[in-house]
């Protein structure tokens, strides 16, 4: 039986070959991202181990306690204490550090890698006796000397097009600088290596930046060869002052490092592999579709197989060592083809401003299983249905004829699962549509929606088959006897033409459920922020920490083209346990630049004790005009009493609260200064006007200057990528789909040679036996595409009404150029799907064709 089972798969090399490639695309994604995933974390994980390596102990500043008077976090970290470490026992070498952030311009004035604090390190060059600094090997020029001086890293020079001598804008905590480069160095610091940007200065003007004169930000300490760190810890913290510094291992410090590589790289992993395992969910239907076929037209084998001896479990065991053989070859082929995948991945999910980290491909066992189980598994457990189907079939009954027709039981069983899980899915998602917000229960039920939608378009299928390619033989018929046979070829076995069309459905269906949520979301995101804010822009900080100053208020009031600027400040509320967003502005220019919906009340009843709030924190915080409100105000949270005088509709830009500018400055994180800038222009947006307004903030890199459009395209920007990434993962879905049409359809081609000999000798021409084909694919596919259609449009309606509970501005739109180059792309893959097999059957002879049996 073994034997057999090799001969078999060796009989059928072209559609095996077929069906190895969907199983390989599959695998391909699989395994792909799990290497990357590995590369990246270990890559991660050697800079830091690197970075940690021969430190021992590491002396950092210690918070004063609750209650006591404020002082500089740095002040006992000086030259003094380091004397003294250095004579701690095991203490062969004594390191300190001046640590802070600071971002950059690149050359065009642009801010350079901005988008996280964390990600843009800041360190005083701090020479040893031989003159440099171990830590940032010199790769070009020298070290900073002075205050006007600094150097940074390789890749911040190529990412920002900078050279050695010029000027360069950066900023640490609001203030802008203009310092001279003078050095570029190496490094690896994780946080470097994974996208961010390295500055160094020397050593008097980054203390007086990240501490104060003669002080340090942390002070690491060398051990000698078999010195335990953990003993070397307590001596020195034996030497610390109490309440002003602490000692911490570098092993603690390296772990607590790799946990928050695990942290950055898990994300990497997620997407992809939900796209691999659609793939493979597609392929399992070509996978199907395949050994179906191929156990039908070897049923005679089977049947004399089952006549010599053969007992229903070999032949179930021959058709699965089949299908096993082939998975395992298939995905060595796709683990090799996903090892190119892992390769790539870093330049599609990263840019030069935003690199990922890079170093050699990590194999590790996970992917290898990952990759063979996903592959393997998924093919047997494809091909165990057909096998049990085949092993049933009696000898004789076999024996008399080569093409038996399902079982009408099962076709019925099929029939009453479908309807079932299409009535269930309908139901739960259409039980939606009343729902108030995409609560974690919501999203939960619409995914099992959509599965149940899927399973059971898929069951049904073969009972739709008949209606809906019915109506479309009516265009059909318009092309002729080929138009009709066409038809009636999809029509003879309706369960193998809706597992044909069903690989096709799934990624239709995908395709345009994605595309109208995506689409609607956005247009909801442009019509929300331009609802509810009239101000031409916007200026902002970066971070929380960073505050914009009176001065430049009145800088950017004063700019030509700026008719009214006006100050925002940012804080946080505390109230019930929840932590919200409250934004102070001057109660006489909210109609100015903000277009707030009042539901009662009014913004000119603001002032010290009076906010007004969101319809959505109203509503969740039980609260109305004229309630009397306890909450927390600020940086300490100290409750104060407030009085509700208005209730707005939601808005992004005046967030969950409001209240008077004065009220929130005096509680703020940067006391006296505004998070964000409200400008109206005389002249609207323009590239000029935003300019000028960059020039007046002196081109702060931890500034923002964006327009109403910018803000949406940010807001949106998050989904536009998820959905381009995902756009271009299933198009591997439809590769597989385009490979399900033209399989089976071969297979059909194959098993009809007689019947199309005949037509030949009946007087049909060879165009007139590729136009059948053709007809007939293309049938198929529109039916997959037209379910696909149906599902996609049902399930992205029913899931709408999450997000239009959560976004007030939330409506369906129909993407139609979208949905019609998908149909476009159905209809084509139908059109290419049938040019082999069309070929094929015109090439055949019709005495031949008619004397095979």
């Amino acid at each position: 039986m073994l034997t057999t089972a090799l001969r078999n798969l060796l009989a059928d090399k072209a559609r095996l070959v077929m069906t190895a490639l969907a199983i390989c695309l599959g695998v391909a994604f699989v395994s792909g991202t799990l290497v990357f995933a590995d590369s990246a974390a270990q890559a991660q994980r050697a800079a830091a181990s690197r970075s940690f390596a021969d430190i021992a102990v590491t002396v950092t500043p210690k918070d004063p306690p609750p209650g006591t008077a404020a002082t500089p976090r740095t002040a006992v970290l000086d030259d003094a204490l380091a004397g003294k470490l250095a004579r701690v026992p095991g203490v062969t070498a004594v390191r300190p550090s001046v640590d802070g952030t600071a971002t950059l311009d690149a050359a065009d004035g642009s801010p350079l890698r901005a988008g996280s604090a964390w990600a843009n390190p800041a360190a005083a060059y701090l020479p040893g006796p031989d003159g440099t600094d171990s830590r940032y090997p010199l790769a070009e020029g020298r070290a900073p000397g002075n205050g006007g001086e600094l150097a940074v890293d390789s890749g911040t020079a190529a990412a920002g097009h900078l050279r050695l001598g010029d000027p360069v804008t950066l900023a640490t905590d609001g203030p802008v600088m203009t310092k001279r480069l003078v050095g570029i160095v190496t490094t690896k610091d994780p946080r470097v290596t994974a996208g961010g940007t390295l500055t160094l200065f020397d050593k008097a003007t980054a203390q007086r930046l990240f501490a104060s004169p003669g002080r340090y930000t942390a002070i690491d300490l060398s051990a000698t060869p078999g010195t335990d760190p953990y003993q070397l810890q307590r001596r020195v913290t034996a030497v610390l002052p109490a309440a002003g510094a602490e000692a911490v291992t570098g092993a603690a410090q390296a772990a607590q490092q790799a946990a928050y590589v695990d942290t950055l790289t898990r994300g990497y992993v997620k997407l992809p592999l939900v796209l691999a395992g659609v793939s493979l969910f597609i392929g399992s239907f070509l996978i199907v579709n395949t050994f179906s076929t191929l156990v039908t037209r070897r049923a005679r084998q089977i049947a004399l197989l089952r006549a010599i001896g053969a007992s229903r479990r070999q032949v179930v065991r021959s058709v699965l060592a089949e299908a096993a053989a082939l998975g395992l070859a298939a995905s060595g082929a796709g683990f090799l083809l996903g090892l190119g995948v892992a390769a790539v991945l870093p330049g599609v999910l990263g840019d030069a401003r935003h690199a990922l980290p890079s170093g050699p491909l990590v194999i590790a066992p996970r992917s290898v299983v990952a990759a063979l189980g996903a592959g393997v598994g998924v093919t047997v457990l494809a091909a165990w249905l057909p096998s049990r189907r085949a092993a049933k079939v009696a000898p004789v009954e076999a024996m008399r004829s080569a093409e038996q027709p399902p079982s009408a039981v099962r076709s019925r069983i099929r029939g009453v699962a479908g309807v079932a899980g299409l009535v269930l899915g309908v139901g739960l998602l259409a039980s939606l549509t009343g729902a108030k917000d995409a609560s974690v229960a919501n999203l939960r039920a619409a995914m099992l929606g959509c599965a149940l939608l899927v399973v059971g378009l898929t069951g049904s299928a073969p009972l739709l088959a008949g209606p809906v390619i019915g109506v479309a033989g009516r265009l059909t018929g318009r092309f002729g006897v080929a138009g009709r046979l066409a038809v009636r070829n999809a029509l003879r076995d309706p369960r193998r033409t809706a597992a044909t069309a069903s690989a096709l459905m799934v990624s239709t269906a995908l395709v345009a459920g994605l595309a109208v949520i995506g689409d609607s979301t956005g247009r909801a995101l442009d019509r929300q922020a331009a609802a509810g804010l009239t101000a031409d822009y916007v200026i902002g900080a970066r971070t929380p920490t960073v505050g914009i100053t009176p001065s430049t208020v009145r800088r950017v009031a004063k700019t030509p083209g700026v008719r009214t600027a006006v100050p925002v400040a940012d804080s946080t509320l505390l109230t019930g346990g929840r932590l919200r967003q409250i934004s102070g502005i001057d109660p006489g220019a909210v109609g100015t630049v903000l277009a707030l919906d009042f539901v009662s009340g009014s913004p000119d009843r603001l002032g010290p004790g009076r906010i007004a709030v969101s319809a959505t924190m109203a509503r969740e915080s039980g609260l109305r005009t004229g309630s009397g409100l306890v909450a927390g105000l600020g940086r300490d949270h100290a409750p104060g009493r407030y009085t509700v005088v208005g209730v707005y509709q939601d808005n992004p830009v005046a967030h969950d609260a409001l209240a008077t500018r004065d009220e929130v400055w005096r509680h703020g994180f940067t006391p006296g200064s505004a998070q964000r800038v409200l400008v109206r222009t005389t002249d609207g947006a323009t590239p000029a006007t935003q300019r000028r307004l960059r020039t007046a903030l002196g081109h702060n890199p931890l500034l923002t200057v964006e327009d109403r459009r910018q803000l949406v395209d940010e807001a949106a920007g998050v989904m536009g990528d998820l959905l381009t990434l995902m756009y271009g993962l299933l198009a591997v879905g439809t590769v597989i789909a385009a490979l399900g049409v033209v399989n089976p359809l071969a297979l059909s081609v194959s098993e009809r040679t007689r019947e199309i000999g005949v037509l030949r000798a009946l007087g049909m021409d060879r165009a007139a036996i590729r136009r059948m084909i053709r007809l007939e694919s293309v049938t198929v596919a529109a039916f997959g595409t037209l379910l696909g259609l149906a599902g996609g449009l049902f399930a992205a309606w029913a899931v709408g009404a999450l997000a239009n509970g959560a976004m007030a501005h939330y409506t369906l739109v129909l993407p139609w150029g979208t949905l019609l180059a998908v149909c476009l792309l159905s209809l084509a893959v139908g059109v290419l799907a049938a040019a082999v097999p069309a070929r094929r059957a015109a090439a055949l002879s019709p005495l031949e064709a008619v004397a095979k049996a």
